[in-house]
């Protein structure tokens, strides 16, 4: 699966040739502060001014992309913790647990066509390991 941008969702499709597959781009949280003892500090966007950003509705952790700048989270002296998330490196892949949500990971149902989400019942439903690459 890939993630693809629809509007201002993710949605985790099958790959294949007609996929505009969405483009995750990454950068470290500088806040001395934030401990790495878990993960990679880091914030993720999919568009210049489009970030991943973890919020509560209705008692429930919730994925969210929101308007705000990547590099302007990158200067941040003190951290944005509901954009932040720990990567982690198990094996050959990589999983984004939510600094204000701790316990919660990025996750994506084996369903196509399903939103990029967020879920604390690792390996069981849900997908929470995923290859990340550099460009």
């Amino acid at each position: 699966m890939v993630w693809e941008l629809e509007g201002e969702s993710l949605i985790a499709v099958p790959s294949d040739n007609n996929v505009k597959h969405a483009t995750v781009f990454s950068v470290p949280c500088t806040d001395p502060d934030i401990s790495s003892e878990k993960g990679s500090p880091i914030y993720l966007g999919v568009k210049e001014d489009l970030c991943l950003f973890c919020a509560e509705i209705e008692g429930r952790p919730t994925l969210q992309l929101k308007k705000e700048s990547l590099m302007k989270l990158y200067e941040e002296k003190k951290a944005q913790k509901s954009f932040l998330f720990l990567r982690g490196i198990e094996g050959s892949t990589s999983t984004f647990q939510s600094v204000a949500c701790p316990g919660w990971f990025i996750a994506t149902s084996s369903q196509a066509g399903q939103p990029v989400t967020l879920t604390n019942d690792r390996g069981r439903t849900y997908n929470t390991n995923f290859y990340f690459s550099s460009l």
